[in-house]
């Protein structure tokens, strides 16, 4: 990598991401466009409104040119837009705090898929699931566990297979 490239990590609200916070002093000194970033990163985030989602900002120091880089946001927050709630619950083991459908956790665990140690979406999956009990969410009004053991038994492999397409 070239010492004119500087990267600048972030974490922004999908969407909404503004000049204040980090982003500003962050890039300030770079001599960049910041409303141009602005503009950018909201324009690739919004899909993620709601979430907060990784953002890289690769600026060349010498043509002050700039490249963004949208990461995805971490499983919690693509299971709780899923879910419809704002937060995990503070009691996983004694409080449920909603429920997400099968095929919206294949739309998880697809989304993730690269930064996870998953050789399947089965796989995938489970790894969703296991963070779902520390949440108190569950998958299909059954405690994520369950779900597991139902995907190792292979009551899933029919939707899996169609979804690996």
């Amino acid at each position: 990598m070239s010492v004119d490239l500087v990267i600048v990590d972030l974490l922004v609200d999908g969407g909404r991401a503004s000049p204040g916070g980090a982003m500003g002093p962050a890039l300030g000194p770079l001599g960049v466009n910041i409303k141009a970033i602005v503009d950018d990163i909201n324009d690739k985030t919004k899909a993620y409104e709601g979430m907060k989602v990784p953002v890289k900002v690769i600026v060349n120091k010498k043509t002050r040119s700039f490249e963004i880089e949208i990461g995805i946001p971490p499983a919690s927050a693509l299971v709780l837009k899923a879910a419809g709630v704002a937060k995990a619950s503070g009691m996983p083991n004694q409080e449920i705090v909603g429920n997400i459908t099968f095929p919206q956790l294949i739309d998880a665990a697809k989304a993730k898929r690269a930064d996870l140690s998953a050789s399947s979406l089965g796989a995938a999956c489970k790894e969703i699931l296991g963070t779902m009990v520390c949440m108190g969410v569950t998958c299909e009004g059954k405690d994520s566990r369950d779900v597991q053991k139902e995907i190792d038994a292979g009551k899933y492999d029919k939707l899996l297979s169609e979804s690996e397409m």
